[in-house]
């Protein structure tokens, strides 16, 4: 199992935001988190990296507790990528995949390191962006050099926190596409997509956060079924089907007047 995760409960001050969470990740899967603005996507991530930690539960990955982990071993257990990310220095794209090899560096970068940066690099296929400086590329070009960076980290598991809401439509395929390649390869990615329609496209299994809870849909139900996503999201949607693929549309609620 990737993550497992049992009657976990979190709070910011004075603001509930999950309960009762009890999960099942499994692994080598694209796994996708839907669900509205603040229902706890986001948190989620960051408990399962150990950037918060819980008031109450459990947090396994790859069967070892998150909380008991040093900040070294949770960097090669779990690689995470943040919706932004702002360079405060101009370093090149190869400098900034290289970062992701610091919980193995002691000193200065070892040849192996720059290595599996390099092997990072080529997997995204972005090697004619390794000596321009990131501070120039635009966001399209930047998400692809994260996760050679997180690549470059070799965790076992990859969370992705909205990585593509800030994308054109042509980046945010090359860039799904490109996690379906590593999952195809063995990586287990846990995501959060704000769009149901790329979602569906691209994920393997769902789950669906509201009020505090995240689940995956009840048991005989289908992810795509718009009853299902009309509750989660509190709105009327529509799920249409065309050429092997499952088109999410929000319709107009109609007034009572």
């Amino acid at each position: 199992m990737g993550v497992i995760i049992r009657d976990l409960w979190f709070s910011y001050p004075g603001q509930p935001v999950l309960r009762e969470v009890n999960l099942d990740i499994r692994e080598g899967v694209f796994t996708v988190i839907l669900g509205r603005n603040g229902s706890g996507k986001s948190t989620l991530l960051k408990l399962i990296a150990g950037m918060l930690m819980p008031e109450q539960g459990r947090i396994e990955v790859m069967g070892k507790n998150v909380e008991k982990l040093s900040m070294s071993e949770r960097a090669k257990l779990v690689g995470y990528l943040s919706q932004f990310h702002q360079p405060v220095f101009p370093f090149t794209a190869e400098e900034v995949v290289l970062t992701g090899r610091a919980s193995y560096v002691f000193s200065l970068p070892k040849p192996k390191d720059r290595e599996i940066a390099l092997e990072a690099i080529g997997k995204v296929g972005i090697e004619d962006l390794r000596k321009r400086h990131y501070n120039e590329l635009s966001g399209g070009e930047r998400q692809l050099v994260m996760i050679a960076r997180v690549l470059a980290q070799e965790p076992k598991i990859i969370l992705l926190d909205e990585p593509v809401s800030h994308l054109d439509l042509a980046n945010q395929t090359k860039f799904l596409v490109l996690i379906k390649k590593l999952v195809t390869a063995g990586m287990t990615i846990l995501s959060v997509l704000h769009d149901p329609t790329l979602a569906f496209r691209f994920g393997d299994e769902f789950l669906f956060a509201k009020d505090g809870y995240i689940q995956k849909a009840r048991e005989g139900a289908v992810p795509w079924e718009s009853f299902i996503l009309s509750e989660v999201y509190g709105i009327p949607i529509k799920v249409t089907e065309a050429g092997g693929q499952r088109f999410v549309t929000a319709l107009e609620e109609k007034g009572n007047g």
